[in-house]
């Protein structure tokens, strides 16, 4: 497993990989341009080649882009459909001018016409923006925590998402932990945990897990509410070592999202880690327990 966070990238997008080596990380995920505007930021040539140069220097093995929250390719307002598919379009390009690994993005809310009639309208941007992915560069769905109408709350949603895209071979999934929990996972059992992958497995394929978004939450389980805690603070706490432990992340990249007040430290990273190994541990003790029973 690779771990990382999410970083600014104030003063140039390659001061993303100064800052996650700062930390010890090996993965990391970057807005490529205002999280809250829509105007896409033009990047200069020479800090794209730093990026990438730097990326190498660093050895971060994995890097995510993270498409701006205004957009909703199921709007009703067509301009707003429009400036969503432009911003991630944008994103997508940068994307691939620093070589990342995958483009991560929220669908966005039917805001009430329903998930049918959203897919419908999502399906046909979404296949043209599978057109600017490569061998390397994936576009990942991320799963929603459920509240108001917004798209993706549960594997099915997702997977309905992927069949109407015919199952293309680089549409890919993030994972966020509190996102799932507010949804109705409890990411924290063993039992539960199980179950919802092995219903990912069947609907979608555990093939198409690209990255891990490590959250705790501020809300109860099943509340459909978007509130991410600091790892380990909320009411996930260490119970989030039974996700990161899981078997079948074993290769994934977790990027934590939430960020302690006095900013981030190789303390993150460290901890990351050791909430993994506790969570190996259990997964392995739960193993052997099926085994001799």
């Amino acid at each position: 497993m690779l771990f990382g966070a999410h970083v600014s990238a104030a003063g140039g997008i390659s001061k993303a990989i100064d800052r996650i080596e700062e930390i010890g990380g090996n993965a990391v995920q970057v807005f490529t341009q205002s999280p809250q505007m829509w105007k896409p930021t033009a990047h200069n040539p020479d800090e794209l080649a730093r990026f990438r140069r730097r990326r190498r220097e660093a050895r971060v093995r994995h890097v995510a882009c993270h498409a701006v929250y205004l957009v909703n390719l199921a709007s009703r307002d067509r301009t707003i459909r429009a400036k969503s598919f432009a911003a991630l379009s944008a994103t997508m390009e940068t994307a691939r001018e620093i070589r990342a690994d995958t483009v991560v993005f929220h669908v966005g809310s039917h805001v009430g016409r329903g998930f049918a009639a959203a897919v419908k309208t999502v399906a046909p941007p979404l296949r043209e923006l599978l057109t600017l992915t490569t061998d390397d560069l994936w576009l990942c769905l991320e799963n929603a925590a459920g509240a108001g109408g917004t798209i993706g709350r549960s594997i099915d949603e997702l997977a309905v998402i992927a069949d109407a895209l015919d199952g293309h071979g680089r549409l890919g999934v993030c994972l966020d932990s509190c996102h799932w929990w507010a949804s109705g996972v409890d990411v924290t059992s063993a039992a539960a945990l199980d179950e919802a992958l092995r219903d990912l497995d069947v609907r979608l394929g555990l093939d198409r897990l690209r990255l891990l978004h490590v959250n705790d939450a501020k809300t109860p389980l099943g509340s459909n509410r978007d509130r991410h805690e600091v790892v380990a603070d909320g009411l996930l706490g260490n119970g989030l070592a039974v996700f990161l432990g899981h078997p079948a992340f074993r290769n994934l990249p977790a990027v934590l999202e939430t960020w302690p007040h006095g900013g981030l430290s190789t303390a993150d990273m460290d901890l990351l880690r050791t909430l993994r190994r506790r969570g190996q541990a259990r997964w392995r003790r739960r193993s052997a327990a099926v085994t001799r029973a």
